[in-house]
């Protein structure tokens, strides 16, 4: 039977180190540490968890932690706010650039909407009548 924390199922055949890591909020380092808390082996496969662990584990997660929806409410609040007050920080993301300190004359050229096609030889191909 597939697990089910914060609405996200976990899938059966992945160890439970990689499986909670589809949980939003969730990376390897916090995974690791939350395994490491609560006793369970982190080879072990998500299907082959014990009720107890699986209980303890889901108990865990929804209690200390922010997730999922709530975890992503927070953020585009935090960005919401940046635009409201007119930070550097929110007009960056309201004219969808980077916003850490990122270079744009080479990166991000597709957002910015300025691709450059590269240049071919001008020859026509050979299957083409001249």
């Amino acid at each position: 039977m597939a697990i089910r924390i914060s609405g996200v199922t976990l899938q059966d055949k992945k160890h439970i180190l990689f499986a909670i890591t589809d949980i939003y909020g969730i990376g390897r380092p916090m995974a690791a540490k939350i395994l490491q808390e609560l006793g369970i082996d982190p080879q072990v496969a998500t299907r082959e968890l014990t009720e107890k662990e699986e209980h303890a584990l889901r108990d865990y997660i929804e209690k200390n932690m922010k997730v999922e929806g709530e975890l992503r409410r927070e953020v585009s609040m935090n960005i919401k706010r940046h635009k409201d007050i007119g930070s550097y920080r929110g007009i960056r993301h309201a004219k969808r650039l980077p916003v850490r300190g990122q270079r744009t004359k080479t990166n991000s050229r597709t957002v910015r909407g300025n691709v450059r096609k590269t240049a071919g030889s001008g020859r026509k191909s050979s299957n083409e009548k001249t």
